[in-house]
Parts: C-alpha cells; sequence; structure tokens
C-alpha cells in the first residue's frame, strides 16, 4: 500500500527529474524556450501573432521553470493541493500552447505563400523551425497532462 501510495504524490527533490511525468519538465523548457528564442529573433510583419506565441512561449517557459523549482525544494509537501494544481498548470500550458502552435502555422503558412522574395526567405525558414518545436512543446505539455490527470485520480 505504501509503495501505491508513494507512486501518486508529487515527488521532491532531485527525484523530479527521475519520474515521469515530471522529467517532461526538461523537454517543456528546452522546446518552449527555443520557440521563444525563435521567435524573438524573426522580424515581426504581423505582431499581434507573433505577440501570442511570445506570451504563451515566455510565460510557459516561466510556470514550468517555477513549478520544477518548487518540487526540486519539496514545497508541495505531499499535498493533494499540488497535484491539482500540476493538473491545471499543465492544462492550461496544453490549450496555450496549442492555440499558439497553431497560430505560428498560420502565420508561417501565410509567409510561404509570398516566400518568392529573398528577403522573406530566413522568416520563413525561423517560423518553421519555431512551429515544430511549437507542436513539440504542446505534445509533451498533453503528454504530461494526460499522465497528472492519471496520477490525480489514483491519488
Amino acid at each position: 500500500m505504501s509503495s501505491a501510495t508513494s507512486s501518486t504524490s508529487l515527488p521532491s527533490g532531485l527525484a523530479v527529474l527521475t519520474t515521469f511525468p515530471d522529467v517532461l519538465f526538461i523537454p517543456e523548457i528546452i522546446f518552449g524556450g527555443l520557440v521563444w528564442i525563435l521567435v524573438a529573433s524573426s522580424r515581426v510583419p504581423t505582431p499581434i501573432l507573433q505577440g501570442w506565441v511570445m506570451f504563451v512561449s515566455v510565460f510557459c517557459f516561466v510556470m514550468s521553470i517555477t513549478l520544477l523549482f518548487l518540487y526540486i525544494c519539496g514545497v508541495h509537501g505531499g499535498s493533494s493541493s499540488w497535484i491539482i494544481l500540476d493538473v491545471i498548470c499543465q492544462e492550461i500550458a496544453a490549450l496555450f500552447y496549442l492555440s499558439a502552435a497553431v497560430l505560428e502555422a498560420y502565420f508561417t503558412y501565410a509567409i510561404g505563400t509570398v516566400s518568392d522574395t529573398p528577403s522573406l526567405l530566413p522568416i520563413y525558414q525561423e517560423n518553421i523551425a519555431a512551429v515544430v518545436f511549437a507542436f513539440l512543446a504542446t505534445l509533451m505539455y498533453v503528454i504530461h497532462k494526460i499522465f497528472s490527470l492519471l496520477r490525480m485520480k489514483s491519488s
């Protein structure tokens, strides 16, 4: 019984980096940071779309770093309310990143239709990379959310 209880609670310390789904914080941070860098480095012909993508990538990056730091420090203390907080954060991040990835893909498609000018080719290539990493970040957040929901259900 005690092993079932320990598998459903949030880990603390460096065990966060070895347990699933919490190990997904690392690729979420890496992919989110790459989206942030790629969108920030490209010129912005459509500020409203790129602004949302920047907001989502920065918000989720900071949220993931903060949660990872709090889990490593053991602030949660085994409380079940932290499991619910984890699910809520992963759900918000998954929805935000899905919307940002779709908008970035639309923006990249729009650039691609007029990419016959050589000046738009670097923007197009950076945005293709941003789209790929945004969808990878979305996938990581969705997987993390699903397994966080399973952890919440079993606790």
